[in-house]
């Protein structure tokens, strides 16, 4: 049974505790990041801090004995590490699979010499399973989505790995849901799991969503806030028009009524609210005649 922790430390299966320590330590300062500058040292750095925090631990390491690489789905430790890629957390990788909460010890004195920061898709391992175990084949990623097909839904194409696929976006996702990709996780003895998307929603420059309901700010003609009339309005599905009243405020809000987002558990949309800024026309643009009637008549001032 391949075993290549062992192998990443060059101890033999059978080294006792000491022995462990002291190879490790001599790797240690030989690979830190900020004494070697080779290109690949801190990935290796990463690697023997991993190899020390399961073998130095006895549960973790009586656990490695029985089962050994079978935890990293047959491949030596060195190998899964670079198949997760750059950003792996090797950290969050061991604690899913051996258990446990604690962060790696006996490292941690430079900025550079734990694990901290990424975020990468996890490989866990249930240690309650058959004949040993299965991986956890699922992925986990995060993906930002457009604030329009957030709203509205619709696809969103993706590259998970070597693959490249459209997904579909329910109407009405929010920032911080996870949306289940069924089958698209990691392979493992004919299984394959699922990919697990974090949602963030990309802000938008004309919506603001505050809860189900949507709104906008649009622009009024003075004209039209004083004597009522019809505007124009795009919104995300349509082009609409909007009945402006006299005597219309700076401000003030109109209700399109089914016009917002879609509540995903109740299927209902909320509304979108059309907030009205009085676009004031340049003094030097008006009839003379009208400046100085509205400079004489108009309320207020002295």
């Amino acid at each position: 049974m391949s075993k290549s922790l062992y192998e990443t430390l060059g101890v033999s299966e059978n080294a006792s505790a000491e022995e462990i320590k002291r190879a490790y330590r001599k790797l240690a300062r030989k690979y830190h990041p900020d004494i070697n500058k080779d290109p690949g040292a801190e990935e290796k750095f990463k690697e023997i801090n991993a190899a020390y925090e399961v073998l130095s631990d006895p549960e973790k390491k009586k656990q490695y004995d029985q089962f050994g690489d079978q935890m990293f789905g047959g491949q030596s430790f060195h190998d899964f590490a670079q198949g997760q890629g750059a950003n792996v957390d090797l950290e969050e990788i061991l604690r899913n699979i051996f258990g446990g909460g604690g962060g790696f010890g006996g490292f941690g004195g430079s900025s550079r010499g734990g694990f901290g920061g990424f975020s990468g898709g996890g490989f866990g391992f249930d240690m309650g399973g058959m004949g040993g175990g299965m991986p956890d084949l699922d992925i986990h990623a995060k993906i930002t989505i457009p604030f329009n097909t957030a709203v509205l839904g619709g696809t969103h194409h993706i590259t998970v790995g070597d693959e490249s696929f459209d997904i579909r976006i329910p109407a009405g996702v929010k920032s911080g849901e996870t949306l289940r990709i069924r089958g698209k996780g990691k392979s493992y003895n004919g299984q394959r799991g699922d990919l697990l998307l974090k949602i963030d929603v990309a802000p938008s420059p004309e919506y603001e969503r505050k809860g189900d309901d949507l709104y906008k700010t649009i622009d009024v003609p003075l004209k039209t806030a004083l004597f009522g009339g019809k505007i124009k309005v795009p919104t995300l599905e349509k082009e609409i028009t909007l009945k402006v009243p006299k005597n219309t405020k700076n401000g003030q809000k109109f209700r399109v009524k089914g016009m917002g987002a879609m509540n995903r558990k109740t299927k209902t949309r909320g509304d979108l609210y059309l907030v009205a800024n009085i676009v004031l026309p340049k003094v030097e643009e008006l009839d003379p005649e009208l400046a100085k009637m509205m400079e004489e008549k108009l309320p207020g001032g002295e």
